[in-house]
């Protein structure tokens, strides 16, 4: 494994000090919560070693929330869904194994088969075609050494939503070639229009991962999971977690239990809160003639562009951005774009904050124009 550090952790608010950022639009999840937000009552619990895949009544409810045919030994829960993204890729490929990813995406899903040393064939989406994807040029780039094809939905950074149908079209494809299909469903619960069906619920030969840090605002508790229904490919993954790190956390996994059995009642609140702050978005767009975007279908995050024809230091853009209107994005660079696309998180600021910072892109752009 040949790692390299991420540009996204490099640079993340983390990274810099959240007290250097006034205005963050970086953020791709809704606003953190705190403990007494999540309503948590931990029982007196013995701190042992948990279940390896995880705890017991939480795969109930992820089993159950995921649909027909999947039952609790089909779900793996793990140290979020960055963890089980890891597991995947090491499980499923070795040095020179070829696979599919769309790009752009959360880095994680490129960076870890380039850390392996897999042969990595991108599927580019372009702003020019709406990120749309079609299922026959992604399928077209499957050769006989794919080991599986990488897509996100609801995507990231665009917020672009794909058909079910086109899923289908992915979904037969993959199973006609013989190999497997991640979807990296962390958007899920907050698409716009009507949800897809968890994908692992199509096929034994896809894959479905999950978290709670996206929608449920709890990363901290670093809770995830993946889904599938073939059996012995979860026996793979969970010896691949039993070697990483044995089991969770047993504190995590409670309140990471508690949390997604209130679901219901959260949901809602989410999705009115997301809808609230995305308004604000979409009318700061209709009359910011300097930028275009393809309004995003789900998530909490866009991926505008500065118009191409515009002259333009970019440079000057990012330090006037922060450093005059104390606004961060996330920069194009986080996703091996050009700087003059950037990732807009809505989800994570106060309204006030949002807007704020929305009137700050405005302004840095037009003191970055040559």
């Amino acid at each position: 494994m040949k790692y390299a550090r991420m540009p996204m952790e490099e640079e993340s608010p983390e990274q810099l000090g959240y007290d250097t950022i006034k205005y963050n639009l970086s953020e791709s999840s809704v606003r953190d919560r705190t403990l007494s937000d999540v309503g948590v009552k931990l029982p007196d619990l013995v701190l042992f070693y948990g279940e390896h895949i995880g705890h017991p009544r939480f795969r109930d409810l992820i089993a159950e929330q995921s649909g027909a045919g999947i039952g609790p030994d089909d779900v793996l829960v793990c140290a979020g869904a960055a963890h089980a993204l890891f597991i995947l890729a090491t499980t499923l490929l070795e040095p020179g194994d070829h696979l599919v990813v769309v790009r752009p995406n959360y880095a994680t899903n490129i960076e870890v088969p380039r850390a392996i040393g897999a042969d990595i064939s991108y599927y580019d989406l372009r702003i020019e075609d709406g990120f749309g994807l079609d299922p026959e040029r992604l399928l077209a780039m499957v050769t006989p050494r794919t080991k599986y094809v990488s897509i996100t939905v609801p995507h990231n950074p665009t917020g672009q939503v794909i058909s079910l149908a086109a899923l289908r079209a992915i979904v037969d494809g993959v199973e006609r070639a013989g190999c497997r299909l991640l979807v990296d469903e962390t958007y899920r619960e907050m698409t716009f229009g009507e949800l897809l069906p968890v994908a692992a619920t199509l096929c034994d030969r896809v894959v479905s991962v999950s978290s709670l840090s996206k929608t449920y605002g709890i990363p901290g508790i670093r809770i995830g999971w993946s889904v599938c229904k073939d059996a012995r490919l979860m026996y793979k993954f969970l010896s691949a977690k039993e070697q990483i790190g044995i089991c969770n956390s047993v504190v995590d996994e409670e309140i990471g239990y508690q949390a997604f059995a209130a679901r219901r009642a959260w949901l809602p609140v989410i999705r009115d809160r997301i809808a609230e702050a995305f308004g604000i978005v979409k009318e700061w767009m209709d009359g910011e003639e300097l930028l275009e975007w393809v309004e995003p279908q789900g998530g909490v995050v866009c991926f505008p562009r500065i118009r191409p024809e515009l002259p333009l230091d970019e440079d000057e853009f990012y330090r006037a951005l922060l450093g005059k209107y104390g606004t961060y994005v996330g920069p194009g660079h986080w996703f091996e774009q050009s700087r003059r696309h950037f990732r807009v998180g809505y989800g994570w600021p106060t309204l006030e904050e949002l807007r704020h910072g929305l009137a700050g892109i405005s302004a840095a752009v037009r003191d970055a124009s040559l």
